[in-house]
């Protein structure tokens, strides 16, 4: 029988969202053996609103924990989500839906991008915020994507 930690893990591994394309990084703190500490900035496409791009800047740690993939990276995260293109919507919008999801830590820890229908204004909300299995942060970034007039949100 599965313990909670071992199905939240393999939950956590099958959980879907966005793939990001690393844009670029900055380091923020030297680290003498392995990588430096930095800001990564990572973009993704919206899986149901297509023409609509987020840009992703976090924090990844590095050092030996880092390059084994073992430590646990800062909550501070920003997101800035654009019209790229021209916005069409793959049917009906949930009022709220994870577009977005990594591991910041082994186990325990997430980074996730929810997407929020503001059918009222016609516009699309983006939240990034980190969270534990026990205990989250309430760090966060909002950023706006108006929809076109011509083209109204349909929520299920």
């Amino acid at each position: 029988m599965f313990s909670k930690t071992a199905c939240f893990f393999l939950l956590s591994l099958a959980a879907g969202g966005a793939l990001a394309e690393t844009i670029g990084e900055v380091d923020t703190v030297f680290k003498l053996i392995g990588p430096d500490h930095k800001i990564v900035v990572d973009v993704f496409d919206d899986p149901k609103v297509s023409g609509v791009s987020c840009y992703l800047s976090r924090a990844k740690t590095g050092g030996i924990k880092g390059a084994l993939g073992i430590a646990e990276d800062k909550a501070e995260a920003s997101v800035a989500c654009r019209q790229v293109g021209d916005i069409r919507l793959n049917g009906k919008l949930p009022k709220q839906e994870e577009v977005f999801t990594e591991r910041a830590s082994l186990l325990f820890k997430r980074v996730r991008v929810v997407r929020m229908a503001d059918a009222k204004r016609n516009a699309l909300v983006y939240l990034v915020y980190s969270d534990r299995l026990i205990e989250g942060s309430p760090q966060n970034s909002v950023t706006v994507v108006p929809v076109p007039a011509n083209l109204p949100l349909q929520l299920e």
